[in-house]
């Protein structure tokens, strides 16, 4: 079983991805392999013309590493949604990549198990991680979480081990993560996901 993150820091080795590590080793006690794609500012914006919706491709026009990356999306069991808080919210490059992505995706990712976590050095942890949240609701997936928020603080890469409730937080989502996972996995053939279908498209300006 493997699960598939994406670590939306421009910056490899910082707090954004030290968070994940401390998950992984947890997925790694319950038999989860874990990897990190380091989604940094690659992605180019959603031009929003729709061509993923209207041929039902399940990937972007534009081509770039978007593609792969929902490939690995769609083959892993869980997804985690991971990014530092810049001025309050995601870091652009993330959002760039989960807008496309997650269109393109649809219902391929039903189901899944999903989770998100933040880094920040002050404030706007609890916004951003709504922020990722709302990608995973979208998408009809098994949110897991912990027994606080997932945001942990620091500046400077490190730094955010010494947030010792952050870290504990973290730890916790790792094994919430792996346990629905194998809870998932074990259901398989014995019970069914509850059945789905394409929303209804109702805009409110005719």
């Amino acid at each position: 079983m493997k699960v598939v993150a994406f670590n939306g820091s421009p910056r490899k080795g910082g707090n954004t991805e030290q968070c994940l590590r401390i998950v992984e080793k947890e997925l790694n006690a319950g038999g989860i392999e874990l990897e990190i794609i380091q989604v940094g500012a690659k992605a180019k914006p959603c031009t929003a013309c729709s061509k993923c919706l209207e041929t039902g491709s399940g990937h972007c026009v534009q081509k770039d590493e978007v593609n792969d990356w929902i490939d690995k999306m769609v083959e892993a069991d869980g997804i985690i949604l991971a990014s530092p808080v810049y001025y309050g919210g995601i870091a652009g490059g993330m959002k760039c990549f989960l807008d496309r992505a997650f269109l393109a995706a649809g219902n391929r990712l039903h189901h899944k198990v999903g989770a998100a976590l933040v880094t920040l050095r002050r404030s706007g942890g609890l916004e951003t991680y709504q922020q990722l949240n709302a990608y995973l609701n979208t998408m009809e997936m098994v949110i897991a979480t912990s027994d606080y928020w997932q945001a942990a603080h620091g500046l400077d890469a490190g730094e955010v081990l010494r947030d010792t409730e952050g870290v504990e937080v973290m730890a916790k989502l790792g094994r919430n993560v792996a346990w629905l996972v194998n809870l998932i996995h074990d259901a398989k053939g014995r019970i069914d996901p509850p059945a789905t279908g394409q929303r209804t498209m109702t805009n409110f300006i005719r």
